[in-house]
């Protein structure tokens, strides 16, 4: 059985209720002031709310936490039951835990775009929240048995990929379509090995960035900010964590290296501007213009235009996962 019922839905579900609540959160932002401010190396002439992690983060919890209510309270429909009852009783906890953990990350981001938190400061929050995810099961494990060489691995790549798609919160569209795509592969990886629930959460992903991102792409009227970067980095790390990439019915093992390959832009991206900083003795958290979305810009590209060449690369890297 493939529940693509299921599967729609959960896009569909994401996409509606992340883009019916952000003028809401819209809103908020500007009465308490959850702005992005004009300033040094920022093209936007007046303050932008940063509601998009919220929405986000709404789109997601509303689904999960509706569904969950319902399969306590009453029995679901009968081509879903089997696939959410066994799946919740199955990772309940750790999709707890994926839920808390995208909070978490939401609220740290928040407290940095309010108050400016040191690099320290936000590292400890984020390994704080990493192994907290490791806690729950969910760990990498890369054909090693051993428990703390897991939760190393598992703490250090969650920290990777959530700065490296927070470094790429720099072009309208940008965070948000990488994003997508990652969701979208990582999705797809799962459904067709059978791992109904991982899917579901994956499409449910996918779909409140679809409903973000006509919001911020291409004019920007509103931003993701760093909480909700924090987001789509630290759910993009988790989604890779979750599928069985290899299996007895993919038996490649190479399929391990999928997550490397569907982050390859953030993960590139993160690699070379660190080197970059280095070579010029800067601190490597400190933000600058030598992204490759900036570097496209100063080939002459627009910026649209640069965002929609990193998307195409991300999905052309991303559909070589699928290759036997």
């Amino acid at each position: 059985m493939f529940p693509v019922g299921l599967y729609l839905l959960a896009l569909v579900g994401g996409a509606v209720i992340s883009a019916a609540s952000l003028p809401l959160w819209r809103r908020w932002c500007e009465h308490v002031g959850l702005l992005d401010e004009p300033g040094h190396r920022k093209i936007h002439k007046h303050p932008v709310p940063l509601a998009g992690g919220l929405a986000v983060v709404t789109g997601l919890a509303v689904p999960i936490l509706a569904v969950a209510a319902w399969a306590w309270l009453g029995p679901l429909p009968e081509s879903f039951d089997r696939v959410v009852t066994y799946g919740l009783a199955k990772r309940g906890w750790q999709l707890a835990a994926i839920l808390g953990g995208a909070v978490a990350m939401l609220a740290l981001g928040i407290i940095d775009d309010r108050c400016n938190l040191s690099a320290k400061w936000k590292l400890a929050g984020q390994v704080l929240i990493a192994l907290a995810v490791a806690a729950s099961g969910i760990r990498v494990t890369i054909f090693v048995e051993s428990p703390l060489f897991s939760y190393a691995v598992t703490v250090l790549w969650i920290l990777t990929v959530t700065n490296a798609v927070n470094f790429q919160d720099n072009m309208n569209g940008l965070c948000a379509g990488l994003g997508l795509i990652g969701g979208w592969f990582f999705a797809w990886h799962a459904g067709l090995e059978g791992q109904y629930l991982v899917a579901s959460l994956a499409f449910l992903f996918t779909g409140a960035l679809v409903g973000f991102l006509p919001f911020n792409f291409p004019r920007g009227g509103v931003f993701l900010g760093d909480g909700g970067s924090h987001v789509v980095g630290f759910l993009l790390a988790v989604l890779a964590i979750l599928p069985d990439f290899y299996s007895a019915a993919s038996p490649q093992k190479w399929l391990v290296l999928a997550p490397l390959l569907v982050l390859a832009v953030p993960l590139a991206d993160l690699v070379s501007v660190i080197l970059i900083r280095r070579r010029l003795g800067q601190a490597v958290w400190v933000g600058d213009n030598n992204h490759f979305s900036h570097r496209l810009v100063r080939r002459g590209h627009t910026k649209p235009r640069a965002v929609l060449i990193l998307l195409l690369i991300a999905a052309a890297i991303g559909t070589a996962t699928f290759l036997k």
